[in-house]
């Protein structure tokens, strides 16, 4: 095992803050365009771009708190580190999607129930350009700082923004379509739309960070690379099996039993394990391994734990 891969995970990770700060900084002043936006236009699909906006800042919070928390080192109480915080995160930022869905759509019927014309359009359109252009572009930083650090607070967060973004496009259109056509109806309408589809992103941010906090082993992507890395050791007449794998917030963790000939030294065992677990580290970023050196003249070395007892994840065979 890498001892030293915790320490260079924290040390990256204590960084992330930052971006929350960014997010935090561009959500209090998408509120305050839109809300300008909403008071000069009198649109309910302002008026839900605006309320999305707020659910921006508390999701963005949320994220800063969790992000802080994750950045903590191990410690006795959490000796795999505190990186599942930020699923609390992801995940409370899609409840409060849901939430914001809601208000959205009670808006939007209030107003099909009860129209009123729309007021000083143009102005309130540029407002609202601006606020999804600043929106746009740290939505944009947080989906790459996201991907660069295998973040999911960052990348829900990221998610929620480029919803927004879209959200105020669909909202630019109908409101454009009103003034085109004189339907007043269209702006309800577009709102209605931009509810159900902040519901499905919602939908889709709970589920990840769901199975997240469940220790859903690593993506099909991963567990190609470390097949990888294990088929390139099979001239040295080892075997590996019993392996294991799980997210847990950034960290990838790996466990495997590596047989080797019962005539190598344990010195030699040693050596061997410790390049396998230089190669899975060097593969997989903010990876921990575990292995477990047994004998391949031992039958007792064959045996696993059935699929099922202790949580074990399927095996993945060498080629």
């Amino acid at each position: 095992m890498n001892p030293n891969s915790l320490d260079i995970n924290h040390l990256d990770r204590s960084k992330l803050t930052r971006f929350a700060w960014l997010s935090i900084a561009v959500a209090i002043l998408t509120i305050g365009l839109k809300t300008i936006a909403y008071l000069i236009t009198n649109s309910v699909g302002l008026l839900s771009d605006a309320l999305e906006s707020i659910v921006n800042l508390i999701g963005a919070l949320m994220a800063l708190g969790m992000l802080t928390i994750a950045a903590r080192p191990a410690d006795e109480s959490h000796t795999y580190g505190h990186s599942k915080a930020e699923y609390f995160s992801s995940g409370v930022e899609g409840a409060l999607i849901l939430v914001a869905a809601v208000s959205i759509a009670y808006a939007a019927i209030q107003r099909l129930i009860t129209p009123k014309p729309l007021e000083q359009v143009g102005i309130g359109l540029i407002v609202s350009v601006v606020a999804s252009l600043a929106n746009l572009g740290v939505a944009l930083i947080l989906r790459r700082a996201g991907k660069q650090y295998n973040s999911i607070s960052l990348t829900s967060n990221s998610h929620h923004l480029m919803t927004d973004v879209l959200t105020s496009g669909g909202v630019l259109i109908g409101v454009g379509a009103v003034v085109i056509t004189g339907w007043q109806v269209l702006d309800p309408v577009i709102a209605i739309l931009v509810a159900l589809n902040i519901v499905y992103t919602g939908v889709g941010i709970i589920r990840k960070s769901i199975s997240g906090l469940m220790d859903s082993t690593l993506s099909k992507a991963d567990l190609a690379i470390i097949q990888s890395v294990l088929d390139s050791q099979k001239d040295k007449d080892v075997k590996f099996h019993a392996i294991k794998t799980r997210q847990s917030g950034s960290l990838k963790i790996i466990s495997m039993h590596v047989l080797v000939p019962g005539t190598w030294t344990v010195e030699r065992g040693h050596l061997f394990v410790t390049h396998i677990e230089k190669a899975l580290n060097d593969a997989l970023e903010d990876s921990e391994i575990f292995t477990h050196l047994e004998s391949l003249t031992d039958p007792a070395s064959f045996d696993d734990v059935p699929f099922g007892k202790a949580g074990n994840q399927p095996v993945l065979p060498v080629k």
